[in-house]
């Protein structure tokens, strides 16, 4: 006859401080800077992904004219493809404006950055929530 071994599942707050390795995803195939396939695009134009301490930061830039509009600088998160992965392959960060909040997600395919937008307008305009989705290049 066998034993019967219990799983038991332990959330990080049971963990002693020695239990934990810290997690290192390297966001060097994310960083640079990213311009849209679409030149007569009306949404993000350009993206450039820039280094911070462990980090990234997300610097986005949609279609005005006559020159693209910076949207700012905000810290983004870098993620892998799994849990024990190191390379980045996908990035979020999200933007407030006084009419809008706009989540980005950007993921890796081969070469190219996929990067989709959710903007919730909170202006009163009633204008419908948008989701767009932008194709970059280094």
């Amino acid at each position: 006859m066998s034993t019967k071994v219990a799983q038991e599942f332990m959330a990080p707050s049971h963990l002693a401080p020695e239990d934990f390795k810290a997690a290192s995803v390297s966001a060097a195939a994310l960083i640079g800077t990213w311009k849209n396939v679409n030149s007569a695009t009306r949404d993000l134009v350009k993206i450039v992904i820039s280094a911070s301490g462990t980090g990234i930061h997300v610097d986005a830039f949609g279609a005005c004219s006559p020159t693209p509009c910076n949207w700012g600088t905000v810290t983004g998160l870098a993620y892998a493809s799994n849990v024990s992965a190191t390379p980045a392959v996908a990035f979020s960060a999200q933007y407030t404006f006084s009419f809008s909040h706009v989540i980005l997600i950007g993921h890796l395919v081969g070469k190219e950055l996929v990067v989709e937008s959710f903007t919730q307008f909170t202006d009163g305009s009633g204008r419908s929530n948008l989701y767009t989705a932008d194709t970059m290049v280094k």
